[in-house]
């Protein structure tokens, strides 16, 4: 099996929002931290786990349209034994969406508890979105804003277009902070940087896509083989003495990905197995898993 990259990536920007996350704290009720329900280990940032501590929590297991289920299903468990209230959803077709602000709720109900026994009944619940870039924050506010396009956040599939806290009316009652995607200073875990390329969180510019590709492929031949035999009609018996590498060039092979000479484009069958990934063409999986 080929070594994981030594992804690193942590443009000046992220600083900026780890102290604009600091100051608006205060500012807050509850922080709503949305991680990408395929990785839900590595879409946490240990950097936003420390800021937050203290305050009412909460996890938006987001994609989960694109992870396994009964995956999905123990993280929720498992986060429940840590006292730490988590729902699953997509926030672009918007499953699960409706569950946010009844779970918001449910956190704070001491905390509403004392509003009301103080008359403060009026008073607006206040929710800090929080997490890495690419995550689905603008996409849950879209879906959560009412009254046309200029209430909405901008939503674009690549890392890093949130770069301000903006404030939102959601429902009756809410409003919302988003903040932009922050990732840490630096990945300990060459694999926790490499899972979040995988994604899309960190950008194809910073990495070398053919190999971030041959150790997806690997990825996928140790945990869900049957994916990448049905996806790219690869022979069962060929996956476990493969390298990422030569999986990689079937798969260019078996898509006509080639050049003069007859030699494979791999660079193309990089970009379209990272794409398929990403856009769930290779069926619902999860790469991460709870302690057992």
């Amino acid at each position: 099996m080929s070594e994981a990259q030594n992804i690193q990536w942590f443009p000046g920007h992220m600083t900026r929002t780890r102290r604009q996350i600091e100051k608006s704290l205060k500012l807050v009720d509850v922080a709503a931290e949305i991680i990408d329900a395929r990785i839900p280990v590595s879409s946490r940032n240990p950097v936003l786990d420390k800021l937050i501590q203290g305050k009412p929590r909460m996890i938006l297991m987001n994609k989960s349209d694109m992870a396994d289920g009964g995956a999905t299903s123990r993280w929720i468990s498992y986060y429940r034994t840590k006292g730490i209230k988590a729902i699953a959803l997509d926030c672009r077709s918007g499953k699960g969406v409706n569950g946010f602000l009844p779970a918001v709720r449910e956190v704070l109900q001491p905390q509403i508890a004392r509003w009301e026994a103080k008359g403060m009944t009026g008073r607006p619940i206040r929710i800090m979105v929080v997490g890495i870039p690419n995550v689905g924050k603008s996409s849950l506010i879209n879906k959560m804003c009412r009254g046309g396009a200029a209430g909405k956040a901008e939503v674009q599939d690549r890392p890093g277009v949130t770069r301000q806290n903006r404030w939102f009316t959601i429902g009756k009652g809410f409003e919302l902070l988003d903040t932009p995607g922050v990732l840490w200073p630096r990945f300990d875990d060459p694999v926790v940087g490499e899972r979040l390329a995988f994604t899309g969180a960190v950008k194809d510019e910073v990495v070398d896509v053919e190999h971030l590709a041959s150790r997806l492929l690997e990825s996928l031949r140790d945990l869900c083989p049957q994916a990448v035999v049905g996806r790219y009609r690869l022979s069962p018996e060929d996956l476990p003495e493969k390298t990422g590498y030569e999986l990689l060039e079937m798969v260019g092979r078996k898509r006509g990905f080639l050049v003069s000479g007859g030699e494979i484009n791999t660079e193309r069958a990089a970009i379209t197995v990272l794409d398929e990934f990403r856009g769930g063409k290779l069926g619902r999986i999860t790469l991460e898993f709870p302690p057992v």
